[in-house]
């Protein structure tokens, strides 16, 4: 009783905790913890007198309880297996392991993004097949029957073309799509009968197909973007992770084979790489001066309208290139008409990225921002090619922005394509093959021969030459230039995602023979985060490059009036309505007409206004509390600073006038170096080191400070 009722003298330190009360404060904790037990680090036997401390008392767990407990254990263990012989199984897991050990997270995220767009086109051939290509097989549309008798009226007596040019050579049908045009390859061999005679409706699953796959691919996107944001957004730009706990928890230690250690090795020497790299580029931004940033601004424009001019005069050659092709299609001229567009395109994305650096090298610019700014122009001239040949195939077939007659009288150029939708499919058919041979033929034509010389001959020539240089964007650029294109062609061409697969199919494995053999690694290590993000991004721009014509036919642009399934419709659009008013009650389409009205708009739009106006606030308050909390912390443990500080000042020294003989056991110099766990004080004896800085990486400043361990032991023997 004395010595709970005992006053503590006011320089006396507190008593520290006994073993039995450190057990007792440790078990109500476990008990009061949300966190499941199978994720706590203790023994089994620990785990199941946890559970049983948790369980209410007098409450005996019934046979129910424990047979429901057990099937979701079962459950549990059962899905992990799976999930375990999953990935074991997966497409390709044995060459990304031996990539990513071999070239980085970097390189393997670009075949990791392969193996996506491969599973994306699967899944949209699924949806194209399921619900489109096995009901009109099993409906068995009507015949196509005598062509519709329409009297075109075309200046200067021209007739409606017919086809161009047929040759015999099954391989240039192929290549130029002939050999397809009555398969259900294109939009034209696609038939129904009246939405009246049939339960199910071919046209309107025709046209919700390739929205609904645009609209899966853009969520699948967008989950795959979020999941690969780099950790420094949400950390803060100043966030640094030490790299001693890259240095002591790296390896793998379950690794018993010499070559997935050597595989290891060069995955950890990656990583340092990228580290280091990004430490030193964020040094040399913050020493750079005012004027020194003044004037890279001014040369960054300089060289930004440059390359802009650049842009403008290759996209206006894409845009002459293809209206010649389309306007000039003689007999004569024909075989050298059919690739110009695309070998246009190749050529201005070949030789534009050549003249970005070129420019960019002249003003010695630091690696990191040469590499960015080539690379966001690369984008640029990627995407605004394709717009370009989507725009120009829209001002030649749908004569968009021109007059001429047979436009003013049936919606499109009638006079020169009788199926438009099957011309602009064979265009973007066309396209697609030939990004496949041209990176086939750079290859085997170009990176194979070089490889060969190199190693063949000696000399300063060819050490400088030296194997080709494995370029990250590039591949990636080529890559997601030709899923754009399977995109724009899902309306026209529903089959192109399977033509598509197999090239990405193939495109894995050139790659990979391009990788291991015939090229070096990149001098500029790439973050996985980091790339798989930059992929992600660039994919979802052509996404929506592909979305923004794909509407605007299907809602606005008269379908042809001798093919496919909408002959009968102002616009594919025009048979949602018209089922509406077949199909529905009358109920149900004043429903579907109140919200689609403005009277329902209106409200709507104000609604989720006022819902997003929240969502910004708590993420902006969010935020505010984040930043109040990290300076608190700071605060707190500036003050705790400061009173290890004072306690050092009134601390006698050893050997000072006040005291008196020998030193006793509770002097100074027998003190121990740290009065406070995990706090040094800074007037102990011996050298004083510089105390570190509290950051927000580590606002205790107790990075590489030892902290006393406390024990407390469970029944099972283990300690904690």
């Amino acid at each position: 009783m004395l010595r709970q009722w005992s006053v503590q003298a006011p320089g006396e330190p507190e008593p520290e905790p006994t073993g039995e009360e450190l057990w007792e404060q440790e078990m109500e904790r476990l008990c009061s913890s949300q966190e499941p037990v199978r994720v706590l680090p203790y023994a089994m036997v620990d785990k199941r007198f946890i559970r049983q401390l948790r369980e209410p008392e007098g409450v005996k767990t019934s046979c129910w309880q424990q047979w429901h407990h057990r099937q979701q254990t079962a459950r549990r263990r059962l899905g992990e297996a799976a999930r375990r012989l999953a990935r074991g199984c997966g497409l390709w897991e044995g060459a990304l392991y031996e990539i990513g050990g071999l070239f980085g997270t970097g390189i393997q995220s670009y075949f990791t993004f392969l193996r996506f767009l491969l599973l994306l086109n699967l899944l949209t051939l699924l949806l194209t097949t399921s619900f489109v290509l096995l009901p009109l097989t099993w409906l068995r549309p009507p015949d196509r029957g005598p062509a519709l008798n329409f009297t075109f009226q075309c200046p200067g007596g021209h007739q409606p073309q017919t086809g161009v040019p047929k040759f015999n050579n099954l391989l240039w049908n192929v290549l130029t799509s002939r050999a397809f045009n009555n398969t259900f390859l294109f939009y034209g061999a696609y038939r129904a009968g009246p939405e009246s005679s049939s339960v199910y409706s071919i046209r309107l699953a025709y046209f919700l197909s390739p929205l609904a796959c645009l609209l899966l691919c853009f969520c699948g996107i967008l989950q795959r973007m979020v999941k690969g944001l780099p950790q420094k957004m949400f950390l803060g730009q100043d966030y640094r992770s030490p790299l001693s706990a890259k240095v002591f928890s790296s390896w793998d230690f379950r690794i018993q084979g010499q070559e997935a250690a050597t595989i290891k090795k060069h995955e950890i020497s990656h990583e340092f790489k990228v580290e280091l790299e990004e430490g030193r580029h964020l040094l040399m931004v913050q020493h750079q001066t005012r004027v020194q940033r003044a004037c890279h601004l001014l040369t960054y424009l300089r060289v930004n309208i440059l390359i802009g001019l650049l842009v403008v005069g290759a996209i206006s050659a894409i845009f002459w290139a293809t209206k010649y092709s389309q306007d000039n299609k003689e007999e004569s001229l024909f075989l050298l008409l059919q690739y110009l567009p695309p070998g246009v395109i190749a050529l201005v994305n070949f030789l534009g990225p050549l003249l970005f650096v070129f420019l960019v090298q002249l003003e010695n610019y630091p690696p990191n921002t040469e590499v960015n700014l080539t690379l966001i122009w690369c984008v640029v001239l990627k995407l605004a090619s394709l717009g370009m040949f989507c725009f120009s195939l829209g001002q030649t077939v749908l004569c968009i922005g021109r007059n001429k007659t047979s436009c003013e009288s049936y919606g499109y150029n009638a006079c020169d394509y009788q199926c438009w939708e099957d011309s602009v499919g064979e265009e973007l058919y066309k396209l697609s093959i030939f990004n496949f041979l041209l990176m086939v033929a750079f290859t085997f034509l170009v990176s194979l021969p070089r490889r060969l010389l190199v190693e063949r001959f000696s000399g300063r020539f060819w050490a400088w030459l030296d194997r080709e240089e494995f370029l990250l964007p590039k591949n990636v650029l080529d890559i997601v230039e030709g899923q754009t294109v399977t995109w724009m062609g899902l309306f026209y061409c529903p089959l192109l995602p399977l033509l598509n697969s197999i090239f990405i199919f193939l495109t894995f494995y050139i790659k990979k023979y391009t990788l291991l053999r015939n090229s070096r690694a990149s001098p500029r290590p790439f973050r996985a985060s980091s790339s798989i993000f930059f992929f992600q991004l660039v994919l979802i721009l052509g996404l929506l490059l592909a979305a923004a014509p794909l509407g605007y036919v299907v809602s606005s642009i008269r379908s042809s009036w001798d093919c496919g399934l909408f002959t009968n419709y102002s616009a594919p659009w025009q048979v949602v309505p018209e089922l509406v008013a077949l199909r529905l009650p009358p109920p149900s389409q004043r429903i579907l007409h109140y919200l689609g009205s403005h009277a329902f708009s209106f409200p709507l739009l104000i609604l989720l206004s006022l819902v997003l106006t929240v969502c910004v606030s708590q993420s902006q308050a969010s935020a505010r509390a984040i930043r109040g909390l990290r300076k608190q912390l700071v605060w707190q443990v500036q003050e705790k600073w400061h009173l290890v500080d004072d306690l050092s000042r009134l601390l006698p020294e050893p050997g000072s006038g006040d005291s008196l003989g020998p030193e006793s056991p509770h002097s100074r110099g027998s003190r121990p170096r740290s009065l406070c766990p995990g706090f040094p004080c800074p007037g102990s004896p011996g050298p004083r080191h510089p105390r570190p800085e509290p950051s927000l990486e580590d606002p205790a400043g107790l990075r590489g400070v030892p902290v006393p361990a406390r024990r407390c032991r469970f029944p099972s023997g283990s300690e904690l």
